[in-house]
């Protein structure tokens, strides 16, 4: 059995936080390209377009997190250690 990395749980935990941070910086960096192309050629609704990016960009950011940990769920729930005696 092969040992396990000293700073594998600090970074799992960062994982886990990191998952809210992602969302507002997608939804900031939708409105940061919504403002720049407004900004680029005058058309008002592109900001909406880019807010749109943004928030698509946060779900799919949550719908990763949810599949890794899923993953990781049904991976422990496999492990014979977790298993019920017959």
């Amino acid at each position: 059995m092969e040992p396990k990395p000293k700073f594998k749980p600090v970074v799992e935990g960062a994982n886990a936080l990191s998952l809210g941070i992602s969302i507002v910086v997608a939804i900031l960096l939708g409105i940061g390209v919504g403002y720049g192309l407004v900004k680029l050629t005058g058309i008002v609704w592109l900001f909406w377009l880019g807010v749109a990016w943004g928030v698509g960009a946060a779900i799919l950011n949550v719908y990763k997190a949810y599949k890794q940990t899923k993953k990781e769920l049904d991976e422990l729930a496999n492990d014979p250690k977790y298993k019920p005696l017959a």
